[in-house]
């Protein structure tokens, strides 16, 4: 894995401040060997902190111009959430990079391979319910990338500071692709 995202935490201005944090310590720490972004982006400010920071990419739930504008004119990459062919093309009018098809576990690797017909020229990741046990699907669907979360930071992991079983998880994943 050489990407990670950070999720700003909604809550509360000071939880976003933890978010960018976060950001920074992890930029300065493992800067020179993974990128790290900043997700649940959706606002201009939360662009303008998570560059700050030193985010490398801005992850958004939907298409907000203003964000996908404000994330480029920072010289980030953009990936903003879509779910409907229209806000997958909207998305890439707007100058995504990528769009995160968002949650596509409930639609399924089937949806992906329909949507990429007609929309072959958008790189589109996958998001939302991937595993090691359909990663693969995926891809050979049309998907450019995946995201991942579930399957490799179970909550009861972090909680108890198990970060080989993480390890684990994420060697084992990374070999399944």
């Amino acid at each position: 894995m050489n990407l990670l995202e950070v999720t700003f935490d909604q809550k509360s201005h000071e939880e976003r401040l933890r978010t960018v944090s976060t950001i920074r310590m992890l930029v300065e720490t493992l800067g020179d060997t993974m990128a790290f972004g900043a997700g649940t982006v959706t606002t201009v400010e939360m662009v303008e902190m998570a560059k700050e920071a030193g985010a490398q990419f801005i992850i958004s739930p939907d298409t907000n111009e203003d964000v996908i504008k404000a994330t480029l004119k920072n010289h980030m990459v953009s990936i903003p959430g879509a779910l409907t062919p229209t806000e997958i093309a909207q998305a890439h009018r707007f100058g995504a990079d990528f769009v995160k098809v968002f949650p596509v576990s409930n639609l399924g690797v089937s949806y992906i391979k329909n949507v990429t017909a007609p929309l072959s020229h958008v790189r589109m990741l996958a998001v939302g319910g991937v595993d090691g046990s359909n990663v693969a699907d995926y891809f050979a669907a049309g998907a450019v990338g995946v995201g991942v979360a579930g399957c490799l930071f179970k909550k009861d992991w972090v909680k108890a500071g198990e970060w080989d079983r993480i390890t684990d998880a994420t060697r084992t994943f990374v070999e399944k692709l």
